[in-house]
């Protein structure tokens, strides 16, 4: 497959659509003040839903990229995409699968690259492996995933946002410091990334927080997040 350019990473419109990619046991719901930040930010919000439970990830990835082929996103001017958790993950593989002709920039917020600890726990266990669903796959560390292991370095401008205050719970102790409650800051991480941050924020609460959005909005704009002490975007 031939990869369209990005485009430069310090002079993109505003006048673009953005794929809202919600996580897993999401729904469009849970990207509505980030779809709310971005619109007021100059850009046009897209979510479509998926059933990150009980359908497989080629699934997923199907269902999506025919929804957004549909809109023509892409076609002509700018799409950027946002994904929490492992709307992360079905991002990276849309983007290989449609191959946008004016593809724009990427955000992970707290997405597991490299799987997430926790959804391993759940794996050994017997009793908590059906929460996982038809997920599994994708959200373990050891993962064997043609859909994303077949995917090489992102070709596009890539921010990563990872969280390090979890809520309060057992199970955080089985995690590697520092992380988010659900990722650690380590798994989020991907060779090639353009950019990466650290915000004391938890996985759940990502898409709702506000220096979040923020720092989503500067990436989308400029290619780079902001460090200083007072955002003002």
């Amino acid at each position: 497959m031939t990869h369209a350019d990005p485009l430069p990473p310090t002079a993109c419109p505003l006048a673009a659509d953005v794929v809202l990619l919600h996580g897993f046991m999401g729904a469009p719901w849970t990207m509505l003040t980030m779809g709310r930040a971005l619109r007021k930010g100059g850009f046009t919000p897209f979510c479509p839903w998926y059933e990150s439970w009980a359908q497989p990830f080629d699934t997923i990835v199907d269902r999506v990229s025919t929804l957004v082929a549909a809109r023509r996103l892409g076609t002509e001017r700018p799409v950027h995409f946002v994904g929490h958790s492992m709307g992360g993950l079905v991002a990276r593989a849309l983007i290989d699968r449609l191959a946008p002709p004016h593809l724009g920039r990427t955000v992970m917020l707290g997405t597991p690259n490299a799987g997430s600890e926790l959804a391993d726990f759940c794996a050994r266990l017997k009793m908590l492996r059906p929460i996982l669903g038809s997920a599994s796959p994708a959200l373990v560390t050891r993962r064997t995933l043609p859909a994303l292991d077949l995917l090489g370095p992102p070709h596009y401008p890539l921010g990563n946002i990872a969280g390090n205050r979890p809520l309060p719970g057992l199970l955080h102790k089985l995690m590697p410091r520092p992380h988010d409650g659900k990722v650690s800051v380590a798994s989020t991480h991907l060779e090639g990334e353009t950019d990466h941050i650290v915000l004391p924020v938890s996985h759940g609460i990502m898409p709702f927080d506000r220096a979040v959005q923020r720092q989503t909005l500067a990436f989308l704009a400029t290619g780079a997040f902001r460090r200083e002490d007072n955002l003002n975007l």
